[in-house]
């Protein structure tokens, strides 16, 4: 099994969610969680606080710094993501489609190197 990595994106501009669509949408994740859980593709899930509360370190020429985040100035952020484990990259793809739908965002795919 390959795991895979699917992270949700979100764009400057987009609606925010009414609370009861928000209520909703934590319910469907919830039940695509459960899902991957019995299914046996878990490995981990989380989301990720407001891209204004990022830091962005940096130690690639000596000591390091600390700057406010995000690391890039984008249209785009990432909003949370799941590690599954999937048979293949279609296998991978069928998940991101459940995930997607459950948290109304579109998901990227990418597989993990392998160790």
């Amino acid at each position: 099994m390959t795991q895979y990595f699917l992270s949700v994106h979100h764009t400057v501009g987009d609606a925010m969610p009414s609370d009861d669509e928000i209520q909703r949408m934590y319910a469907s994740v919830d039940a695509f969680n459960r899902k991957l859980q019995q299914d046996g593709a878990w490995v981990h899930a989380a989301g990720l606080t407001d891209v204004t509360q990022a830091k962005v370190v940096d130690a690639s020429a000596g000591a390091g710094s600390v700057t406010d985040g995000p690391f890039s100035e984008a249209r785009e952020w990432l909003g949370g993501f799941w590690i599954v484990e999937a048979a293949d990259l279609d296998a991978a793809l069928s998940l991101a489609r459940e995930g997607s739908a459950a948290c109304g965002a579109p998901v990227e795919v990418r597989a993990l190197q392998a160790e």
